[in-house]
């Protein structure tokens, strides 16, 4: 039950949720199209008559003194359907233009004239009335039957169409008139006079009715073909990519994400297979990492086992050299722990830094102090020029572990002459250290892992590596927290140079 609400409930299919957006996006587009075209057709005609009306009017009115008036009615007439008549305050015509059929105001006489004359002068200049009109009636028997029936004037909309039952209203045929009062310099005050038919669309409207059934029915059809083959082209690569994914999920990191046919999905792609790479190569740290570490603890737990019970069983085993070899394996262990707790915490960002002034220079001196022993025993030579004594504002502690940890690992790597160099170079605002070897250098494509816990180059090494595995892990952590530049490079002379570099105090 929980798996087929999650399916066709809030995780309905892609393919299914597209198919629904297009049919929704073109039912909306149907209903605007018959709400445009059917159900608001008459009412959109009517404004656009009532506006070119208006329009003609204002235009009229403006140009009222102008010689070119009678050019400007016939333009106006011709254009829009519409007859004008420009009147004095007497009720004379001035001009007159147009030739519409039914055109009520051509057939008012001098009375029915001033009594529109004085509606506008009530209304503020301006008076507009609708008018029905019977298709199989002539204005005059219109406007004389209204007299003789009811004695109403034709002013009045509503009374006229009050008059016809609602089968005959949809037949009539609808005429605006507009009178405006204009202000001529030469005839003084007069009246402008329009009138244009509402040419009835009832017709047009069944037309355009019927137009729009087939209209939707094909749209409907076209729209569920194009909907259902948008689903399944957008829809499919995202299966197959999901069919992927599931693979991976499932550990199979040489699975291939091979959907196309997008830019986005492409991408993604490309990131996928990234990802199943790096996923990959993690696994491979991983069982690395539990080998190593199974070696490392298990090496120094046999030591100490293995010399307890000799000095247990056996007389006169019981000696300073068998317990401090069982004191060193210890510390090794305690180091080893030690080392993989810093490194989780600095990859956690649990540490944090607390920055001193200190002597670089001497910090570096005293730290090369503790491989005495290692020079004088195993001729190693470990050279330190620093030039100047340079100071710098950093966390000494983690320094140190640097500086330790590079060392350690040139002293592992390096080549038959056992020689290491430290070098100390100051420009500017900053110090530049770097920690040379003379071995065999780090092969190009090992370079972006050599930071990498328990990450150790095929090389073999000069000397048994003493150490956990851990310590250029540990090292560009510390790098990054600081924000520091570091590197290696491989020496044009052979062996490798480990570099960093850090602001001096002041810089």
């Amino acid at each position: 039950m929980q798996t087929d609400k999650g399916q066709w409930g809030a995780k309905t299919p892609i393919k299914w949720k597209i198919f629904g957006y297009l049919l929704v996006f073109v039912g909306f587009l149907l209903v605007l199209l018959w709400l445009l075209q059917v159900v608001f057709l008459d009412s959109i005609y009517k404004e656009i008559k009532t506006k070119q009306i208006l329009e003609a009017a204002k235009s009229i009115s403006t140009n009222i003194d102008h010689p070119e008036l009678p050019t400007l009615l016939e333009s106006i007439s011709k254009q829009h359907g519409i007859c004008v008549r420009v009147l004095d305050d007497s009720g004379e015509d001035l001009y007159s233009v147009g030739d519409i059929p039914e055109c009520l105001i051509h057939k008012m006489d001098r009375r029915e004239v001033i009594n529109f004359y004085h509606q506008a002068l009530v209304e503020n200049g301006t008076v507009f009335r609708f008018f029905s009109i019977d298709n199989g009636e002539t204005v005059r028997e219109k406007i004389d039957r209204m007299r003789r029936d009811d004695g109403q004037t034709v002013q009045e909309k509503d009374d006229v169409r009050g008059n016809f039952p609602p089968f005959l209203r949809r037949a009539m045929m609808e005429q605006m008139v507009y009178a405006q009062i204009a202000d001529s310099e030469e005839q003084g005050r007069c009246m402008i006079l329009l009138n244009a038919t509402i040419t009835p669309v009832q017709a047009v409207v069944e037309t355009l009715r019927i137009e729009l059934w087939w209209v939707s029915g094909i749209l409907v059809g076209l729209s569920i073909l194009l909907a259902f083959f948008m689903a399944r082209k957008v829809s499919a690569p995202i299966m197959k990519m999901n069919a992927s994914a599931k693979e991976l999920a499932q550990g199979n990191y040489d699975t291939v994400f091979s959907g196309d046919g997008y830019l986005e999905i492409a991408e993604l792609n490309d990131t996928l297979n990234h990802t199943a790479k790096e996923l990959a190569k993690v696994e491979g740290l991983r069982k690395e990492l539990i080998a190593n570490v199974s070696h490392d603890l298990r090496t120094p737990l046999t030591m100490i086992t293995g010399y307890g019970e000799v000095m247990r069983d056996i007389p006169g085993e019981n000696t300073p050299e068998n317990v401090q070899i069982i004191i060193d394996e210890a510390r090794r262990l305690t180091d080893l722990v030690n080392d993989m707790l810093d490194l989780s915490k600095l990859q956690e960002g649990v540490h944090t830094l607390h920055k001193e002034e200190f002597n670089l220079t001497q910090c570096i001196r005293e730290i090369l102090t503790r491989y005495g022993k290692l020079v004088e025993q195993e001729g190693y030579q470990i050279i330190f020029e620093p030039g100047e004594e340079v100071w710098v504002n950093a966390d000494r502690v983690k320094i140190e572990q640097v500086i330790y940890n590079l060392v350690n690992n040139s002293i592992n790597y390096t080549g038959a002459d056992k020689k290491v160099e430290i070098c100390q170079t100051a420009a500017a605002n900053q110090v530049r250290i770097d920690i040379l070897d003379c071995g065999p250098g780090i092969a190009q494509e090992q370079m972006p892992y050599i930071w990498e816990r328990y990450y150790r180059t095929e090389h073999s090494h000069q000397r048994a590596v003493v150490g956990t595995g851990l310590g250029l892990s540990i090292v560009k952590n510390i790098f990054d927290l600081h924000g520091m530049a570091y590197g290696v490079e491989n020496r044009a002379t052979g062996g490798c140079d480990f570099w960093f570099v850090i602001e001096i105090k002041g810089g």
